[in-house]
């Protein structure tokens, strides 16, 4: 083994040790029920999967099959599951939850929920984001793609109060976190909002709000400037959620309003260090048409402005 891994070994191995003892997964029983931890995986899956074969379990999950053979024979016993013969092949069988094995599933969720709860509500809100995006993190990168959860997304374009505040809130963070913008970005946002605010009309502008949960992770946003221009403003999108083509639903739903309501020309303004974003406004026509320095966020950088002509 090349001895410059050996660092990085030690990390892992020290993490994995770490997070053992904080859900506690050396105890005989998970979460003080009468389930090993792979008891309660082998449930898990039975209870989430579609169709489901022992097959199928010992490929997600990794496990020995004697073992899950064994797992399997318990919760028969124990009447937490079905085996149902396939009509088309008499050597498989279905794995099914009873009622149950439905209702000890739900349980021991319930129990895990409440695990997590006790292990993140103390932490600050930005405190709990990190936990949750260095997870994803981690996920997302072994794995090599975009891990999708069960979270739903929900867009909506009504502007309740509270909204506009907690957009501010998104700004300050993520570009403090990522860009070590200071606080006088954030004042820069606070006063768009501001004048925004002044001429808003709900005929003429247009907000989309993307939602987890009912908590705010995106957002993006139509002012109109004329009768035959809008500017694209307040276009963020929480960590944790990129790279699943939130951006782009929100920019296509920006887009198609603009389309809608016909403008000539649609213009927005970023800077040079939001590369990703600037390859989305690139590549649904954008065109650089200025540039200016800007040193008073805390760092020197370059103020871009983008136009599209829409006819």
């Amino acid at each position: 083994m090349n001895s410059r891994y050996t660092p990085l070994i030690h990390i892992v191995r020290r993490f994995n040790r770490f997070y053992t003892n904080i859900l506690g997964l050396l105890d005989k029983h998970m979460l003080d029920s009468e389930f090993s931890l792979a008891e309660a995986r082998v449930l898990y899956e039975i209870g989430h999967t579609e169709i489901c074969t022992a097959k199928g379990l010992i490929e997600v999950l990794k496990i020995d099959p004697g073992y899950l053979s064994r797992i399997i024979k318990r919760f028969e016993k124990d009447n937490l599951i079905d085996r149902v013969q396939a009509p088309e092949d008499g050597r498989l069988y279905y794995l099914h939850l009873t009622n149950k094995g439905k209702d000890t599933l739900s349980k021991l969720d319930d129990l895990s929920d409440g695990q997590i709860y006790q292990m993140i509500s103390y932490l600050p809100e930005q405190d709990q984001m990190k936990v949750v995006e260095s997870m994803k993190t981690i996920e997302n990168t072994l794995v090599g793609e975009p891990v999708l959860t069960n979270e739903k997304v929900k867009i909506r374009c009504d502007l309740r109060p509270g909204d506009m505040g907690y957009l501010i809130h998104l700004h300050g963070w993520i570009y403090a976190e990522e860009c070590g913008y200071n606080h006088i970005f954030e004042g820069y946002v606070c006063k768009t909002i501001a004048d925004f605010f002044e001429n808003y009309s709900s005929q003429k502008d247009r907000l989309w709000f993307a939602e987890v949960n009912g908590k705010m992770i995106g957002a993006i946003a139509i002012v109109e400037h004329s009768a035959r221009q809008a500017q694209f403003r307040w276009f963020i999108l929480h960590p944790a959620f990129r790279g699943i083509g939130l951006g782009k639903t929100l920019l296509n739903e920006a887009m198609k309003y603009c389309k809608e309501q016909r403008y000539q020309q649609v213009f927005l303004e970023t800077t040079e260090d939001q590369k990703t974003a600037i390859k989305m406004y690139k590549k649904a026509g954008f065109r650089k048409v200025a540039e200016h320095d800007n040193k008073v966020w805390g760092k020197k950088l370059v103020e871009h402005t983008y136009e599209l002509n829409l006819l």
